[in-house]
């Protein structure tokens, strides 16, 4: 059986690759990100391929071992949303964001050990989530949470904010943290089965 392990220590990505039925270990990456562009498709790109390089250079691997690295980040009007640094940050994003349109942005990198050498598979999926109307209050009760201090865009679409969301184009999984569908897809492409 392929050895499969997840370079990052998200407890949403765990979840959505536990529930598509795929068993992996849990390597999270250590490391300064680096960012060289300011596109949001590619940031992640970049990210995610900084994470699953950092694990698979860090440990000895054996042939066949797929490494998968993941990022996401939040994008509106063109500018990058990030994880919330107080309370007060989370209410401004949160209230900027309703009743708009913005962006999901998560990037894949897949790495296979095949002949000693590391095969790379990257890509980054977009997903567009708009929110109805929200109130102060709402916004505030939703903060005293505690759940939106740790996710880019100060929100969860799979937690408490969900209620608000109005419409998603694109993959839901890509929104929590990892387009499981397109990652099926992608490795299917590449004669690789996650499950077994």
């Amino acid at each position: 059986m392929r050895k499969i392990i997840l370079a990052s220590a998200s407890p949403r990505r765990r979840e959505l690759l536990a529930a598509a039925g795929v068993i992996f270990q849990v390597c999270a990456a250590d490391g300064e990100e680096k960012i060289t562009s300011d596109k949001p498709e590619e940031i992640v790109r970049e990210l995610s391929e900084q994470k699953a390089t950092a694990v698979a250079l860090n440990f000895d691997m054996e042939e066949g071992t797929v490494v998968i690295g993941a990022d996401t980040i939040v994008s509106y009007n063109n500018e990058i949303l990030g994880k919330p640094v107080d309370e007060s940050d989370a209410f401004k994003t949160l209230k900027m964001l309703q009743g708009n349109i913005h962006q999901v942005y998560t990037g894949v990198t897949v790495l296979i050990k095949k002949n000693g050498k590391w095969e790379d598979i990257s890509f980054s999926e977009s997903t567009d989530v708009s929110f109805y109307p929200v109130s102060d209050e709402e916004i505030r009760t939703y903060i005293v949470s505690g759940e939106p201090m740790d996710k880019a865009g100060s929100y969860g679409i799979q937690g408490g904010f969900g209620i608000y969301v109005k419409e998603i184009r694109g993959e839901y999984t890509n929104v929590v943290g990892l387009p499981i569908g397109r990652l099926f897809y992608e490795m299917k492409k590449h004669g690789i089965e996650l499950r077994g």
